[in-house]
């Protein structure tokens, strides 16, 4: 989600086939809102990651099935059945309170994150708009988090 800027319901709706290589390059077809298809190149990291995790779990060959997958039981087998959004943000929580984050965060923290990131690297807002697959540039400026930086950095300046 950080790296596509992908909502949680595209990344659980993603198959297999949805990570592909064109040219020399990794790629993701994201399922959208409204049932549109986003296609994007992968971020190198990003890339690697999905590399790692289908051949760690086996499901290279299982094309036409779901890419993030539910465990039976506590066992750790994948089953073939999708996560859910609730599953993804009860994941999320565990981590993060398991690294010792006390922060509330969950799904859309890595939209804004992925968005804030790219826009702090010197990216532009109309083309993190089509990358998050907005209507409005006005709706992915929400997800920009640098003004926080800087009222933060500002407020520290106190010298009391």
């Amino acid at each position: 989600m950080v790296y596509t800027f992908a909502r949680v319901g595209a990344a659980i709706s993603m198959r297999v086939e949805d990570f592909f290589v064109q040219g020399r390059r990794g790629w993701v077809r994201l399922h959208e809102k409204g049932g549109k298809e986003h296609e994007m190149p992968t971020h190198h990291n990003l890339d690697r990651y999905l590399e790692e995790y289908i051949a760690a779990a086996g499901i290279g060959e299982d094309r036409k099935e779901p890419m993030f997958r539910t465990t039976r039981g506590r066992s750790g087998e994948l089953t073939t059945n999708p996560l859910l959004q609730s599953d993804v943000w009860r994941m999320i929580r565990r981590r993060a309170l398991a690294t010792g984050i006390k922060t509330e965060i969950g799904c859309h923290t890595f939209r804004a994150t992925g968005i804030t990131a790219y826009l702090k690297n010197g990216g532009r807002l109309e083309i993190a708009q089509q990358m998050a697959a907005h209507e409005s540039a006005r709706t992915t400026g929400v997800y920009d988090r640098r003004s926080d930086e800087v009222s933060l950095d500002e407020i520290e300046r106190m010298g009391i």
